[in-house]
């Protein structure tokens, strides 16, 4: 096994039920390798934050167990965990809580960097960074959406954990911010950051994440490659999620007789391909 392929994590049998009797988990296992990129996805109510929130101790399984970096994480505190695991969630609100932004990053930094001029130092490098100078000075609370989402960011990436997980990332993000958020996260693989990404955004999971798990019921129906699940009608429709629209393109148009072959798989091998047909069947009439 290459060192590539060592997993990180190592999830075995945990089931976890919450005080109202929801059984959220059920018989969860799942390796994921070092540097590996891996969404989730099913409907709300799946299982799916449940399952991230234990990665990182804010939800400790009743059976099972969680090894991180070979070491199980049962009593290893939450201040211990984010050293290693940092989770941005869905709605940063949860997350940023100081006067400045200044500040929010300078907090994050404060129990890494015990020297002040080097915390300060550390602090200007990434507001730079995220492009958060013009506003370090500004409450969190006064930033849109898309900008607190990127400082939530900025205020978990800053202590370089080896393990980052984005609940829902794309919600509510315009193209901008959106295309920020890969760029992103493909300079963190660079550096062989291990990310899991929970969404429902379907048309960005089929272009983007190689690795999908689908959940129901608080289980995994389905571990694959995203671009082979996506695309199964039956795990679909367990899992409560539509088809991407490439495929629902493809689907109507074989449905009035035009064949698309089964390696097409993105928009644009699709647009080459209907080009190339559309542009031999124009040469073959005026042959005729």
């Amino acid at each position: 096994m290459t060192k590539k392929n060592i997993p990180i994590i190592i999830i075995s049998n945990i089931d976890y039920t919450y005080s109202t009797g929801t059984h959220a988990l059920k018989d969860i296992s799942l390796n994921i390798s070092k540097g590996e990129l891996i969404g989730i996805m099913g409907k709300n109510g799946a299982g799916k934050t449940t399952l991230i929130r234990t990665l990182n101790g804010l939800i400790r399984p009743q059976r099972g167990s969680i090894y991180i970096n070979q070491e199980n994480i049962k009593n290893e505190t939450i201040a211990q965990l984010s050293q290693q695991t940092g989770i941005i969630f869905q709605n940063p609100d949860h997350q940023l809580f100081s006067n400045t932004v200044e500040e929010e990053i300078k907090f994050s930094l404060k129990n890494i960097y015990s020297d002040k001029k080097e915390l300060q130092e550390k602090t200007n490098e990434i507001l730079n960074i995220f492009d958060y100078e013009r506003y370090k000075s500004r409450s969190p609370l006064n930033l849109s959406g898309g900008e607190k989402k990127k400082l939530a960011l900025a205020s978990v990436v800053c202590r370089n954990p080896e393990i980052l997980i984005f609940d829902e990332p794309t919600l509510g993000q315009d193209k901008k911010e959106i295309e920020f958020f890969i760029d992103f996260i493909q300079r963190q693989r660079d550096q062989g950051k291990t990310i899991i990404i929970v969404t429902h955004n379907i048309e960005f999971a089929y272009d983007f994440i190689p690795r999908i798990l689908l959940m129901s019921e608080g289980r995994i129906i389905a571990d694959g490659p995203t671009q082979e699940l996506l695309t199964n009608k039956k795990l679909i429709r367990e899992a409560s999620l539509i088809l991407p629209q490439i495929i629902q393109f493809k689907n109507s148009l074989e449905k009035i007789g035009l064949t698309i072959p089964e390696n097409i798989k993105t928009e644009q091998n699709l647009v080459e391909y209907l080009s190339m047909y559309f542009k031999n069947k124009k040469s073959k009439s005026r042959v005729n």
